[in-house]
Parts: structure tokens; C-alpha cells; sequence
């Protein structure tokens, strides 16, 4: 083959250059066990440099499946998503399955329109962000005829099967910790929802726990869009200023609350003295702050294991028993910023 010659390698321009026949060269690269190891790895060698790429096309077309899986989140923005990613990751690079990932920024027509595209290349298993979805992808996903693993929430009845924590025992879980310290005037800052399912489901756990105790929320803020850290603090800000009396604020994630810390100690206000304050992720990232933030772990990185050995071991025998649901289950990390009496 010229130096210059752009075409597409060929099978045949492997077996020129390995000086084995065609059949065997499709052996060694479908890894077929009835060729040996030395024909194999001159085979292996010669593709290598030659820079050959398998047709994965050509086989899926017998198939009618490619070994893709395809994982659908909502935001690569969102620091919650990539560590949940690298599960994913640490599993399938174990196997020939590999993770082609669509975001859909939290619309549900863009996450039909991904999850169309994706499954229009028959993937070998889906893993998908939430158990909310339109009636189209819903219909889709039902009929797609591979593992369907939708991730991050058990607060519902899932397609195939679920991984993830109960988002609404999480919001109950705060809210006892919260008034077990004896706090009492509570506001609240999150993300707009009901567009944020899993947000909305901890703040009505958390709201259910207090109202159990005679609590309600005293004041409340939705922000969608722009840096969470400085809403964090501009929301934190005009809160107190209107409710001054506040004792505690609760956070639907740890980056809008690292910014209401911020202006927590800019104010000189006492923590967890005088105001509390908690959020949600448990990202590390956040770690070095004056401060550390009381927060609960949303076992994301575990969650893309599961999610991942589950798929892997539906494709390599359909048969495997699976439980529809696997809960995980979160800590409070009470850090500096909430009481511990």
C-alpha cells in the first residue's frame, strides 16, 4: 500500500503485510479461539502498524448489535455526572463494551431526540439518567430489546431495572438531622424544578419530615441557569435579608451551598452558631473550603458500577437474574456547618 494512498485499510492489506490469509486475519481480530498465538500476535502486530481499525459495522449488521452502550445524563457541567461516568468507565473497559455518552440538559424532548439517535445504532444496553420520561422515550426504551438501566433514583418503578439512592428518604434525612440540632427557622434555595426530579423529590422528603414536626420551610428560592456559586451567594444574601431570623439553609446541591458559605463568613455570621448549613453531592472538589460543608454523598460513583456490571452481565448471558431495584445508601457528612449535639 502507497504511502500517499488515503483509501480504507482492507483486510486484505492486513494479511499482505502478516503474510496469513484473509479468513485467518478476520479470526484473530473477532478473537476467535482456533488460531495461535503466534499467528496471533503477528497478525495483532501487523494491524497495529498498519493502523487497521475493524469494520464494527460489517459484524453488527449479522449481529444487529453493536458493542456500545449508550448513557444518557442530563449535564457534563453538573460535577455529579462525570464521577458517575468513571464508574461506568471502570467496569466496561474490562470488557469489549464501550460508552457513547448523549446529554440531555434536562429537556425531555432532547432526551427523546438522543435516546432516538442512540438507539437507532442498536447498542448493546442503554444506562439512562432518572425514571421520569416522556411517553415517547418511554416507549422507545421499553421496546428497544436490551439491558435498560435508568440511574440515580429509586422513587419510582423503573423500564428494566434501577440503580440509585431514594432521593425523598435523603430530604427526610436531613430534615431529622437538622432538627435534632435544634434548628427551627429553616429556608430553603434550589434548582427550578419539577424540570430537576431528583432536587424535587429531596426537598418533598425534607419538607414532609419537618411538617411531621409542626416545621414549615420560612422562605424559599429557585434559580435555573449561571454560576451556582455566586446564586449561592447572591440567593443567601437577599434570603437573610428578608428573613433574618434564619437559622439553618438547606441547599439542593453542594455548589449553590458553598457559595451561601461564602457569604456566610464574608458577613462574619457564626457557623454553625447562628446559621447552619447543608447541601447535597458530597463533591470533593469543595473539600478545600474554609469550611467543610455538611452534605450527603449521592453514591454516584458506585451507582455507575452497579449500572455498568449489570449491563455487562446482561450481554454476556440475557438470562442473568437482576433486581429491578438496588438502593444504595447515602451518609450525612455533618462536616463543619451543622450542629452535633
Amino acid at each position: 500500500m502507497a504511502a500517499d494512498d488515503n483509501r480504507p485499510l482492507t483486510l486484505r492489506d492486513v494479511s499482505e503485510a502478516s503474510g496469513v490469509s484473509e479468513m485467518t486475519v478476520s479470526r484473530v481480530l473477532r478473537n476467535r479461539s482456533d488460531v495461535s498465538q503466534a499467528t496471533r500476535e503477528k497478525v495483532l502486530e501487523a494491524a497495529k502498524t498498519l493502523g487497521y481499525v475493524p469494520n464494527k459495522i460489517a459484524g453488527a449488521l449479522a449481529s444487529q448489535r453493536v458493542n456500545l452502550v449508550a448513557v444518557i445524563i442530563p449535564s457534563l457541567r453538573n460535577m455529579v455526572f462525570p464521577e458517575v461516568l468513571s464508574g461506568i468507565s471502570a467496569v466496561l473497559e474490562e470488557t469489549d463494551l464501550q460508552p457513547v455518552v448523549g446529554v440531555t440538559d434536562y429537556m425531555p424532548e432532547k432526551e427523546e431526540r438522543v435516546l432516538y439517535e442512540m438507539l437507532s445504532w442498536r447498542p448493546s444496553g442503554v444506562i439512562i439518567a432518572g425514571l421520569e420520561h416522556s411517553e415517547a422515550a418511554h416507549a422507545m426504551l421499553k421496546a428497544a430489546g436490551i439491558p435498560v438501566v435508568e440511574i440515580m433514583d429509586t422513587d419510582g418503578k423503573p423500564i428494566d431495572c434501577a440503580v440509585g439512592i431514594s432521593h425523598r428518604r435523603a430530604g427526610r434525612e436531613m430534615a431529622r438531622a437538622i432538627l435534632k440540632q435544634g434548628y427551627q427557622r429553616i429556608g430553603f434555595m434550589g434548582t427550578k424544578m419539577p424540570l430537576d426530579h431528583r432536587a424535587r423529590k429531596r426537598f418533598e422528603g425534607f419538607t414532609e419530615a419537618l411538617a411531621k414536626d409542626g416545621i414549615e420551610i420560612v422562605d424559599q428560592e429557585f434559580y435555573s441557569g449561571g454560576s451556582a456559586l455566586r446564586k449561592g451567594r447572591e440567593m443567601t444574601r437577599a434570603m437573610l435579608e428578608r428573613e433574618p431570623e434564619l437559622d439553618f439553609l438547606y441547599y439542593s446541591n453542594d455548589m449553590i451551598a458553598a457559595g451561601g458559605l461564602m457569604h456566610l463568613l464574608d458577613a462574619g455570621i457564626d457557623i454553625p452558631g447562628q446559621v447552619g448549613l447543608a447541601g447535597f453531592n458530597g463533591v470533593e472538589l469543595l473539600d478545600g473550603l474554609p469550611r467543610n460543608l455538611a452534605t450527603m454523598d449521592a453514591c454516584r460513583t458506585e451507582i455507575g458500577r452497579k449500572a455498568a456490571q449489570i449491563i455487562a452481565a446482561r450481554v454476556e448471558n440475557p438470562d442473568t437474574p437482576t433486581d429491578p431495584v438496588i438502593e444504595l445508601t447515602p451518609k450525612i457528612d455533618y462536616g463543619d456547618t451543622l450542629k452535633r449535639r
